[in-house]
């Protein structure tokens, strides 16, 4: 029997793979701790041995019929974002997939009333919120997949996907899994006129004062384990356009159990703006007892 050993909500801003110079530059000279932070969460999580699959629940692909999750054998090649170019140019990339736990994530769709497909084509497309981080995050012995949001599916479609992908963990035996949900919290963007003044990472340049607090108010409940709360009030956080509906981070809980998980977070690095936007890096130990706990209920 497979399980979910740990989990994130990870940002995947392309600052972090520009040169160290570039981002000392838009930063006031300092490095900005998004970087910081992905280098402690390697050693601290992704350098152990104790996991070997990573499920990307990817913020920038956006599906419209049903989820896709990746299922080939390995992905490879070089990676130039459509979005930014000049800072995203020709990334390599080479990991292995998951095949039997992509297939076996598909199998349960119909249990949880939703579409879900499998899909081993080498050309499919790969995005940087899968990319960025792998590059922080990966090693050449861990398998990586990624699932796409659905453009067309709300907020219970996205807990849908979620129970499905924890019984397909779930019926992998031996697989032991982490689950990062690849996206910011608000995300709106300063105007382009405006924008460079606005790319240093400290939150006063957070688009409006209301969506920090929207932001640090979720992050405090994340750290006391209130996934509840997060979740009862996501018609107000979708107020401040957290990014893709936050719908990655809606998958996440529904592998988690949702409402019945209080596993607290632990932050590595600050909470930080990037032109307009909240990053957060937010990763959750799997408690001992499991990840449903009816104190959080």
């Amino acid at each position: 029997m497979g399980e979910i050993v740990g989990a994130g909500l990870l940002a995947h801003v392309p600052t972090i793979v520009l040169p160290e110079a570039d981002r000392r530059e838009l930063n006031e000279g300092k490095e900005i701790t998004l970087v910081t932070g992905l280098r402690e969460l390697r050693r601290d999580v992704f350098d152990r041995d104790d996991y070997d699959t990573v499920v990307v629940l990817d913020s920038h692909w956006a599906t419209t019929v049903e989820f896709v999750v990746t299922a080939q054998s390995r992905r490879a090649g070089l990676f130039t974002s459509e979005e930014l170019p000049r800072g995203m140019c020709r990334m390599p990339y080479d990991f292995p997939g998951d095949p039997e736990l992509a297939r076996n994530v598909e199998r349960f769709a119909d249990k949880h009333g939703t579409w879900i497909t499998a899909i081993d084509d080498d050309h499919l497309p790969i995005y940087y919120a899968t990319i960025n981080l792998w590059t922080y995050l990966g090693r050449p012995d861990k398998r990586w997949v990624s699932i796409g949001v659905c453009q067309t599916g709300d907020m219970e479609d996205h807990l849908r996907l979620g129970r499905a992908l924890a019984d397909g963990i779930a019926a992998t035996p031996g697989r032991r899994v982490l689950l990062i949900a690849s996206g910011a919290l608000s995300h709106t963007f300063w105007p382009l006129r405006q924008l460079r003044d606005h790319e240093a990472s400290d939150p006063i340049h957070i688009r409006t004062p209301e969506a920090r607090a929207a932001d640090e108010e979720r992050i405090a409940w994340f750290k006391q384990g209130r996934h509840d709360r997060v979740l009862d009030t996501m018609d107000e956080f979708w107020k401040f356009k957290p990014e893709a509906k936050f719908f990655h981070y809606l998958m996440l809980a529904g592998a988690l159990g949702e409402r019945a998980c209080a596993a607290p977070a632990r932050q590595y690095g600050e909470y930080e703006n990037s032109v307009g936007t909240g990053q957060a890096h937010l990763w959750f130990d799997r408690p001992a007892h499991g990840w449903a706990d009816l104190v959080g209920a």
